[in-house]
């Protein structure tokens, strides 16, 4: 049987160009499966972009649930010698703050050795270390131990000290350092076997520093409780007091509203996108009149109109926050800066609510949940696209076969038919033959 490549030679018909045009034909039967598909991909690629939008929200409203966001404080200190680390617990104001003494950790040193650091010691003995108010610790020295040795023994025993060894010019000595600083951290050193004869050569020492004219005592140069929510890192003594300035820090909370404020036209642009119509062209946004989209829109819209009832603030429009015909938000900075500056704490429970309970974001939050979370609208709505999807690949399989077996018999009955003719063909011929030889007898 002739190939497709071969199909017509014997007929000299154009049965090839035939069977592309009946196979063209057959595949338009995929033709409304395929706009099916890429009608539903669009829908789950706009939903996918919805989402991010909306995630976008979603995570800016987190950090108005946060009651923190609205007890953020800044600081400056002037001067050097003293830097404040702030937390929000910190009250705003200043403060004059003066360091007088630094706080040093107590360092001990034997007398001269003359034997070298890693030649034996020559003495054996117990070494008891004892640092602060912890329980002493005992180093056994036998007399082939060496000065590296002893060193080593004490820096893998937990005495609270670290052990080096100095070298003066002429003889080795042991050193003792304290891991911390103050004197609740000074060394007692037991030496009965007089193995050492150590002497203190820097005394422990707490930091001495005073805040508005409060005298401060710290174990160490990091000073913390000594003004709520502020933590003093002390690096060097003061002639003067320096100042730290303390006060609320409305930038970054103004900065919060804002990229709420933003997050949200973001997402009513998505909306607006997605849900256009242009009369001029006769276009249509992808999710326009859809049952979800409107769903989403309607929750958002309703929840922006929460009425918190209680405290100063209760609307957006309390905060300057207003809806505009387009239904994007817009800002009235001299309202919502005047609320930062003047009532934080009634702006922060408006929108994080009062203990962790209640507020604007909790409510928005809620709503999210409904559209964003495993059981929500969206999650519904994109996996009735994907079974759709499904179906339709199903379906297209189906067709694709039921092409493909209808071209194959094409092929099967042209083939039979090119032989046919090409056969017929060639008994034309030899009868044509036949009469012009049977002519030419009867003609002579």
């Amino acid at each position: 049987m002739a190939t497709i490549s071969s199909l017509g030679i014997g007929s000299g018909l154009d049965l090839s160009g035939l069977l592309d045009d009946l196979k063209d034909a057959e595949n338009e039967k995929l033709t409304p499966i395929v706009t099916q598909q890429k009608s539903y991909q669009t829908k789950l690629s706009a939903f996918g972009t919805l989402e991010s939008s909306l995630t976008a929200l979603r995570e800016a409203v987190g950090k108005l649930s946060d009651p923190t966001t609205f007890t953020a404080v800044t600081s400056s200190m002037t001067g050097d010698g003293v830097t404040a680390n702030i937390t929000g617990d910190a009250v705003s104001g200043r403060y004059q703050v003066k360091v007088s003494q630094l706080a040093q950790a107590q360092s001990l040193a034997s007398g001269g050795l003359s034997t070298d650091k890693i030649e034996a010691l020559g003495k054996s003995g117990t070494l008891g270390i004892r640092v602060g108010g912890e329980e002493a610790v005992d180093i056994a020295i036998d007399s082939d131990d060496s000065l590296e040795d002893i060193r080593d023994a004490i820096n893998k025993a937990d005495t609270g000290a670290t052990a080096s060894i100095v070298f003066n010019g002429s003889q080795y000595q042991l050193t003792l350092t304290s891991k911390e600083t103050g004197t609740q951290s000074a060394i007692q050193v037991t030496d009965d076997d007089n193995l050492f004869g150590f002497s203190e050569t820097v005394p422990a020492q707490d930091a001495q520093l005073e805040v508005n004219g409060i005298s401060i005592t710290s174990q160490s140069n990091s000073v913390e409780g000594a003004l709520e929510g502020v933590t003093f890192e002390l690096t060097s003594t003061t002639e003067s007091a320096q100042t730290l300035s303390v006060s609320k820090d409305t930038e970054s909370m103004t900065k919060a509203v804002q990229a709420f404020v933003d997050a949200y036209n973001s997402f009513q642009g998505t909306a607006d996108a997605l849900t256009s119509y242009d009369s001029e062209s006769d276009t249509a946004g992808v999710l326009l009149g859809n049952s979800t989209m409107r769903g989403i829109e309607s929750r958002l819209r309703g929840v922006l109109s929460y009425n918190g009832g209680e405290g100063e603030f209760s609307m957006l429009s309390d905060l300057g926050i207003e809806r505009q015909l387009d239904g994007t938000l817009k800002v009235d900075d001299d309202k919502l800066a005047d609320a930062m500056s003047n009532n934080s704490e009634a702006v922060s429970q408006f929108f994080a609510g009062v203990d962790g309970e209640g507020g604007l974001g909790a409510s928005i939050e809620d709503t999210m949940g409904t559209i964003l979370d495993d059981d929500g609208l969206l999650k519904i709505a994109t996996d009735g696209i994907d079974t759709s999807l499904e179906r339709l690949s199903d379906r297209y399989t189906r067709m694709q076969e039921s092409i493909d077996a209808t071209v194959a018999r094409y092929r099967t009955q042209f083939a039979s038919l090119d032989s046919l003719v090409s056969q017929m063909n060639s008994t034309s011929d030899y009868l044509t033959q036949q009469f012009d030889a049977l002519n030419s007898q009867l003609n002579q």
